[in-house]
């Protein structure tokens, strides 16, 4: 399999740039990625249909990853809880090598084709949930071995990489194939490969929270308020809604602790 993303780079003598034109070289690489993107909404829409269902029924969603791709599963499923307000055991990110990987790399920890199912195994994974492996090349036995034991077992299989045709995406149910091109940096996938998947993941959680209920108009209504700027939010989000004065708005809020709840309880 020849990989895009180890691909030669288009920049050549990058060491001997000036600092503006290394700047304008990955600028204009990265206006590449949301049209990349765009052309694997389809993909996308039906990986987001197939999750929302098997949530609806009581299922999680996990994400499995190695090194950057590994890290950003493990941002979006952090982000979800107090964006949301869903439990934390509801989306879960899984890193190769173990939480220790967020902040440094384990050596050979994204080759072990049976860590990925014993990772899953610790949160009791089943047929309910599913499961979306995150590699930029497609490749990742780490991921690989855990889409396969996933789909033996009735798990729905979907996966966010950057070449197409590869292993991870034969292993995938709903493939999400995101070709950004070769990196302005040789193989550096934490760069275009890694802001390509970002987005994607931005917009399926998003997507599948929205669809279960999460979001009422355009607002967060679940948000957990774990600080002074979202009390703040939370205050105008009622404000708005029910017509009164922000000290009413907010201690309607912090006496019910959501937006949601703030404003059922005043509308009853």
């Amino acid at each position: 399999m020849i990989r895009v993303t180890e691909q030669e780079s288009k920049y050549n003598n990058i060491d001997q740039m000036e600092v503006l034109d290394i700047l304008k070289g990955i600028n204009n690489e990265d206006k590449t990625v949301p049209l990349a993107v765009e052309k694997c909404l389809p993909q996308i829409e039906k990986l987001s249909l197939a999750i929302t269902e098997r949530m609806k029924s009581g299922g999680r969603l996990f994400y499995i990853g190695a090194g950057t791709s590994g890290r950003l599963g493990v941002v979006d499923a952090s982000e979800c809880p107090p964006t949301f307000g869903v439990p934390f055991d509801e989306v879960v990110g899984i890193i190769a090598g173990g939480d220790k990987a967020i902040r440094r790399a384990v050596e050979n920890a994204e080759d072990d084709d049976r860590q990925a199912w014993i990772d899953l195994q610790e949160f009791d994974i089943n047929s309910k949930d599913s499961l979306i492996g995150l590699a930029a090349s497609g490749t990742t036995p780490y991921v690989i071995g855990g889409l396969l034991k996933a789909r033996e077992n009735g798990i729905l299989t979907g996966c966010i990489v950057c070449n197409e045709g590869g292993p991870i995406a034969a292993a995938s149910d709903f493939p999400v194939e995101v070709v950004v091109g070769p990196e302005f940096l040789t193989g550096s996938t934490r760069m275009k490969s890694g802001t390509a998947q970002k987005l994607v993941l931005n917009m399926l959680s998003t997507t599948v929270m929205i669809k279960l209920g999460r979001v009422k108009g355009n607002k967060m209504v679940d948000m957990q308020l774990t600080n002074h700027k979202l009390v703040d939010r939370g205050t105008q989000m009622v404000m708005n809604e029910l017509k009164i004065d922000y000290q009413k708005a907010e201690d309607l809020l912090i006496r019910y602790g959501s937006v949601r709840k703030a404003v059922e309880a005043s509308t009853k």
